[in-house]
């Protein structure tokens, strides 16, 4: 499954967020969105999923343009996790994760079994299968995202879109949840776009990186060949050390205070 994006620009009322863009994601990878506080990268996914206007541009999936696609066809190719959530406060976990199988149900008619395996392994997957019968007022804050995690991957879509999925989880959980995504792309073939802030996390898992800045694309490519002490300090206006260590990229910013 092929996303393009074609001379896209976005804008909320007379700012302009996202401008120009053009880039094709490849195909069963895991492309990291990484870029400063208010570069355009949310803005991005959201424009992809319809949920705010192109001012110019189109994205094609399959070179077919997304705006074309129906919202149910478009939910059993694409899986979408916003940065902020909400549900009834009466819903268990077990009731959220259902939702997942709308696109694939018939009406009137319950989730199958092979969609309740499914819902079994999401939420083994992010460590909650014991909690599907609580409502989710009662889980933590770490727990709910997991929670909004597993609905995703119960979607079982092979294009999926995730803003900033890791940050409310521990250090622990931040390292599953991203392993398990980057497992999805390798092992399932599933092509996963997600917006990241932390360039370390980057470089452990994904495959493909874009880095953005003042709604554009500084650069775009390979993680060991676009995270450069260059394209860094482009992308964030600070300076910052790149090494390997141990087989594994790292990325050790300096803080402007200390090399003014």
């Amino acid at each position: 499954m092929v996303l393009e994006l074609c001379n896209v620009s976005v804008s909320y009322g007379k700012n302009l967020c996202v401008r120009d863009v053009s880039h094709r994601f490849s195909d069963g990878r895991f492309t990291a969105l990484v870029g400063p506080n208010g570069c355009g990268k949310s803005t991005l996914l959201r424009a992809l999923m319809g949920l705010l206007p192109m001012q110019q541009g189109e994205a094609r999936l399959d070179q077919r343009p997304v705006s074309t696609i129906g919202r149910r066809s478009l939910a059993r190719r694409v899986a979408y996790l916003p940065q902020d959530n909400h549900c009834p406060d009466y819903m268990t976990l077990g009731e959220l994760i259902e939702l997942s199988s709308f696109s694939r149900s018939r009406l009137m008619r319950g989730p199958s079994a092979s969609d309740r395996q499914i819902f079994r392994d999401a939420l083994e997957t992010v460590g909650l299968l014991d909690m599907a019968h609580r409502p989710l007022n009662t889980l933590s804050g770490g727990q709910r995202q997991r929670a909004w995690i597993a609905m995703v991957l119960a979607q079982d879509a092979d294009l999926i879109l995730m803003d900033e999925p890791v940050n409310h989880l521990d250090i622990a959980y931040q390292y599953s949840v991203l392993n398990l995504v980057a497992r999805l792309t390798r092992q399932k073939g599933k092509t996963v776009i997600c917006v990241l802030h932390d360039l370390n996390l980057t470089a452990s898992f994904a495959d493909e990186v874009v880095l953005m800045r003042d709604g554009g694309i500084e650069a775009a490519g390979p993680v060991r060949e676009t995270i450069t002490v260059g394209n860094v300090t482009k992308t964030f206006g600070m300076e910052a050390e790149i090494f390997d260590r141990n087989g594994r990229l790292v990325c050790l910013p300096y803080p402007t205070e200390l090399t003014a």
